[in-house]
């Protein structure tokens, strides 16, 4: 999809840099992916911890059976 944003030219060449693309669109776009995967990561490990996920055994046996 194609939209307009303004971005500050600064903070476009750092998102440049820290993704390393060279392309203006693909920079942000792969900023933006990153972005969405880090929420996600961030909103697995809440549930986790609030114990939403109700595995059977310990870490221990789970880990046993992984092997």
């Amino acid at each position: 999809m194609r939209i307009t944003v303004d971005i500050d030219e600064e903070r476009l060449r750092e998102i440049q840099i820290l993704t390393g693309e060279k392309q203006k669109s693909r920079a942000v776009s792969r900023a933006v992916d990153e972005f969405v995967k880090r929420r996600r990561a961030r909103e697995f490990g809440r549930l986790l911890r609030e114990g939403v996920f109700d595995y059977p055994g310990s870490n221990e046996e789970i880990e046993q059976r992984d092997r």
